[in-house]
């Protein structure tokens, strides 16, 4: 690649390009097995108990897997579901997969009803992994997919055997986990007696390797076809712009959800470089359960969201938790607010790096410098990560590049994006144009080459034709003292042809709203133009986001929709 602006800012050992892989992301599971047999691969550590399964043994359990699929009719290109939480469950279904050459369908595990019919459905999904405690709902939609069989894992499948022998007494029946009988229903344990299938079986690079859906935010998901070579080298991006770790001695903390590609990629790395990944047993993010969970393991490397460090941050006696072992932490999925990074890393004594991606593009596109010296901008989302070329275009055309400063489209280009949307060829033909990704985002650029997110091109408001981007207004709001979270949307408007409104939850839930109200109208008041402001403000107790921390747009803009309630009298 051609020497870009932002090149001058890499450390001396970061590369400008980025070699291809020539393997399937299998072969690295295979590597990290060979080099390092006996190394943790999996932790997973629940209250007063912990399981571990070596490299060797997950090696072998995909192996398994894999046998198992082709016995029960999936060939390879067919598709297979995976829909649970972070278990050692995962990436064996996951690897084994790989290992059988069929295709992986992300399913968030809380889909039901017609989100989880349509995504079966539309990938035409053979088979699926899932718990049994979710069964219920698959069996309610079963007979509108392609499913064939459904493997079927209970939680504690991986608890060791005392703790698994209590839960089964004790729990299983009450929380669901009683294995069903039915038609196509296969036991966890019969795809562990499968027999490992010739390595010419396996997937290629360039075969397909997941189906990963996206766009549930705002409209029907389409799923974005990423190969084994856009997984394994996005992996190598991300493990060039993390200089420093060490092959089989780190650690990682896995509690971003694995079916986030998000997730996927932190899986895939984590396994390149034979890191062992800590999982913790919970069903949603819990901070005090993961705070007390890291002087017990010392991870040494902590993806996460900006939720989940401005959680720790808030737990009142988080001084007690040793958290020095955490060295470098990525920060995804939304804007990182400076106070958040500031304060963790104060806890930590380790980096905090915000970074972006999206979904097209496997994820990774831009991170802020980790290393020590490293240039750091306040509010930027970072630089290009190696191989990776970024544009900012009009809005209009997409054709026109704009100058440094100048809000657009950003572009992008690099081997890590996808082949194009499953079923969706104008959607695709949409977002692949010229080799490069349409991303949606508005961002600018600066003269150093360190990109800024303005909005989503789908999120940005426009009132009596002028451009409103929400994240401007949320980053004003998340100032103010009394608020704790916050979310802008557009509404339709007969004049103004669109509304602004901002949902707000405070910090001390339960106090008069119409003082707090006041306060913040007036606060807006002082710092945007009139234009900008919301006409409404409300006030709730939780903003709707999904499983990674981005606010639920579609579901704010439908409340509103259904009951719009007076505005606040806010002068235009």
């Amino acid at each position: 690649m051609e020497p870009r602006p932002w090149h001058r800012f890499y450390a001396d050992d970061v590369p400008h390009d980025i070699a291809l892989p020539d393997a399937p992301l299998h072969a690295f599971l295979q590597a990290s097995a060979a080099r390092h047999p006996g190394r943790a691969a999996v932790i997973l550590s629940g209250p007063g108990f912990h399981s571990a399964l070596s490299y060797h043994a997950l090696d072998r359990a995909t192996d398994r897997f894999a046998g198992a699929l082709r016995a029960l009719g999936l060939r390879r290109g067919d598709r297979l579901a995976i829909a649970m939480g972070n278990l050692p469950q995962y990436p064996i279904a996951l690897y084994g997969a790989f290992k059988a050459g069929v295709t992986v369908v992300q399913v968030n595990p809380l889909y039901r009803g017609e989100d989880l019919a349509f995504l079966l459905r539309d990938s035409q999904a053979k088979a699926l992994v899932t718990l049994t405690r979710l069964y219920p709902n698959v069996a309610a939609v079963r007979d509108r997919t392609a499913l064939e069989h459904v493997i079927l894992t209970k939680v504690a499948d991986y608890f060791p055997p005392l703790w698994r022998a209590l839960y089964r007494v004790a729990r299983e029946r009450r929380e669901g986990d009683a294995m069903p009988r039915g038609a196509g229903l296969v036991p966890w344990g019969r795809m562990m007696r499968g027999h490992a299938l010739p390595p010419s079986e396996g997937a290629a690079p360039e075969d397909l390797a997941v189906l990963q859906y996206t766009g549930g935010t705002t409209g029907r998901p389409r799923g974005a076809m990423l190969t084994h070579r856009n997984l394994a080298v996005n992996a190598a991006q991300g493990l060039a712009w993390f200089r420093g770790l060490r092959e089989g001695e780190e650690c990682f903390l896995v509690v971003v959800p694995l079916f986030h590609v998000y997730g996927l990629l932190v899986l895939n790395a984590g396994i390149r470089l034979a890191a062992t990944q800590l999982m913790v047993l919970m069903r949603m993010f819990e901070a005090r359960l993961v705070a007390e969970q890291v002087p017990r393991w010392r991870p040494t490397v902590f993806p996460g969201v900006p939720a989940m460090y401005a959680a720790i941050n808030q737990l009142k006696d988080v001084a007690r938790h040793d958290l020095h072992s955490i060295r470098y932490c990525l920060s995804g999925a939304a804007g990182l607010p400076a106070e958040v990074a500031r304060r963790f890393e104060e806890l930590t004594g380790g980096r905090v790096a915000e970074g972006y991606g999206l979904t097209e593009a496997a994820p990774l596109v831009a991170a802020n410098p980790i290393w020590e010296g490293g240039v750091r901008k306040p509010g930027s989302i970072g630089i290009p990560v190696p191989g990776t070329d970024v544009r900012i275009v009009d809005l209009e055309s997409g054709t026109r590049d704009l100058p440094a400063g100048e809000a657009g489209e950003m572009i992008v280009r690099g081997p890590q994006v996808m082949q194009g949307f499953w079923n969706a060829p104008a959607d695709t033909a949409t977002s692949l144009r010229g080799g490069w990704l349409y991303t949606g985002d508005v961002a600018r650029i600066d003269a150093d080459g360190f990109l800024f997110i303005e909005d989503r091109k789908k999120d940005m408001i426009e009132v009596g034709g002028l451009k409103v981007y929400p994240r401007e207004i949320e980053d004003l709001l998340l100032e103010h003292p009394l608020v704790r979270d916050a979310a802008v949307i557009g509404v339709p408007h007969q004049l103004r042809g669109e509304t602004i409104v901002a949902y707000i939850t405070l910090r001390t839930p339960g106090g008069d709203a119409v003082p707090a109200r006041r306060q913040i109208r007036d606060w807006l008041r002082e710092r945007l133009p009139s234009y900008k402001l919301p006409r409404r403000i409300e006030i709730v107790d939780a903003i709707p986001k999904t499983l990674i921390g981005k606010p639920l747009r579609r579901v704010l803009r439908e409340t509103a929709a259904a009951e719009p309630p007076a505005e606040d009298g806010t002068e235009g």
